[in-house]
């Protein structure tokens, strides 16, 4: 009950101008900035840099140029050259090919053929450079057409894609047999989006059980899934089962949040498990930012330490 009332509050703060003014002063302004404990800077360089740094501390990254919801063509083609940029910037610093990109991002809210058009566009240049792409999933409105979309450039030969699936949704069983069948890679999250009840679960313990149940079918039958959890009881359960099957340790990865656990992170790493960090950054962070914040209350006070030390 309390994680659903906190991503229903932080949910209406994303969506006040004013408080987004006001992060946007101060959230970026130095490196000790409180937003920059979640988000790696407003540029490119800014990401490759962090980048650079997790793969020196053992670990692999996927980067994620923020935005989302995007209102016009000129924004979505923006976007996509923004993504373009960033698929030649990642291959001339040599760090690993791997990005994540939201759909409404591209033009998703405009028309289907928008973002797919886009879509394609960035998986070609990804394509060229042997870069894999994570189409994510955004809240549940737009599951159908995300899944739908993977669908579509999977069968115009593009294998450089995967998709995101939360089991916080009712139907994500369904979706991740769906996936597996086609050989689709799956990253499985629990969700950050404040669902109604009709389509979600309400009650953690929910949440967790079907995660469970994913992460063992997808060590079971999925090619090569990403265990994306900052959860200990869900990450030791992954675990046994993986043993209990004798699986190998590279057949699968873990995924964590730039700035969360790090602790956990280069544990699970000295003990030889794969570790991705998804590396999120850009100027539309805010929404992202509350997402962060929602997922886990005691976040805040991060938040307001970096207030008052910026405005001391």
């Amino acid at each position: 009950m309390l994680q659903t009332l906190s991503k229903s509050f932080f949910h209406t703060l994303a969506g006040n101008g004013a408080i987004r003014r006001v992060a946007s002063r101060y959230g970026m302004r130095t490196d000790q900035s409180f937003a920059r404990r979640f988000v790696a800077g407003e540029t490119i360089g800014e990401a490759i840099r962090a980048a650079r740094d997790v793969e020196a501390r053992g670990m692999t990254q996927t980067l994620d140029q923020l935005g989302e919801s995007v209102t016009s063509a000129d924004a979505a083609a923006q976007a996509t050259r923004n993504y373009l940029a960033l698929v030649e910037a990642i291959a001339q610093a040599g760090i690993g090919r791997n990005i994540s990109v939201k759909l409404t991002q591209l033009g998703l809210d405009i028309d289907r053929a928008t973002s797919v058009d886009n879509l394609r566009r960035i998986l070609d240049a990804a394509q060229t450079h042997g870069f894999f792409v994570r189409i994510d999933m955004e809240n549940s409105p737009y599951t159908d057409a995300t899944l739908d979309i993977v669908d579509t450039v999977w069968d115009l030969g593009f294998r450089n894609v995967g998709t995101v699936l939360q089991s916080a949704l009712r139907r994500s069983e369904q979706d991740l047999e769906r996936l597996i069948a086609r050989g689709i890679r799956v990253r499985l999250v629990k969700g950050a989006y404040n669902e109604p009840r009709t389509v979600a679960y309400a009650d953690k313990a929910d949440v967790d059980a079907c995660f469970l149940r994913m992460a063992r079918r997808l060590l079971d039958a999925g090619d090569y899934p990403a265990i994306a959890t900052h959860d200990v009881a869900m990450i030791e359960a992954t675990r046994r089962y993986a043993d209990e099957k004798a699986l190998g340790r590279e057949r699968y990865e873990f995924q964590m949040l730039f700035g969360i656990r790090r602790d956990l992170q280069q544990q699970l790493v000295r003990e030889g498990y794969g570790m991705r960090i998804y590396i999120p950054f850009g100027t539309e962070w805010f929404a992202y930012f509350m997402r962060r914040l929602g997922e886990r209350p005691a976040n805040v006070w991060w938040v307001l330490k970096g207030v008052v030390g910026e405005k001391s």
